[in-house]
């Protein structure tokens, strides 16, 4: 009997319509609530217009150029290397830091930044979304916390490193 075969999502999943990136398009996948797309990407493209009406003002020279590039130094300073899981060994559970898939790194980045996005209130969407990816582009902000306290429980837990297989 033949096996199924794996399809891998990325090549299922296609560009976004203004920049033509493949993240972009599962970012808004991942703001996207009841299968409603279009509000997800005006969203998201509104925030990427402030981004840019702010990187406009920036003066510094190792700034971004634009609000892709932006985006993209965000989830990769958000992306975390190590994680910690729980493994139950001999009748006890031991936090198991372990490598995280590149993947995996890029779904928790993005799952983090709206987190930390969803739990801010008062504003509307697009405006915290632009703030949140601002901040995570320069190392700071709530999405760079939760990675950071991912690191630290890893770090904290490095004893068990041996029980990863």
């Amino acid at each position: 009997m033949g096996r199924k075969k794996y399809v891998e999502a990325d090549r299922l999943l296609r560009p976004d319509p203004r920049y033509g990136d493949r993240a972009v398009s599962r970012f808004i996948n991942c703001v996207m609530k009841s299968g409603q797309k279009a509000p997800a990407q005006r969203c998201v493209y509104d925030a990427f217009d402030v981004i840019d009406e702010r990187l406009a003002k920036e003066t510094a020279p190792e700034a971004p150029k634009n609000a892709l590039e932006l985006f993209h130094r965000a989830v990769e300073n958000v992306m975390p290397y190590v994680e910690v899981r729980s493994k139950r060994i001999g009748g006890a559970n031991y936090q198991v830091p372990m490598q995280v898939s590149r993947k995996r790194q890029q779904s928790l980045s993005i799952r983090w930044i709206l987190e930390a996005v969803r739990s801010e209130r008062g504003r509307p969407m697009h405006q915290r979304l632009a703030d949140e990816l601002y901040n995570a582009a320069r190392g700071e902000g709530k999405a760079m916390s939760t990675r950071d306290q991912t690191h630290k429980m890893a770090e904290a837990n490095r004893a068990f490193a041996h029980f990863a297989n």
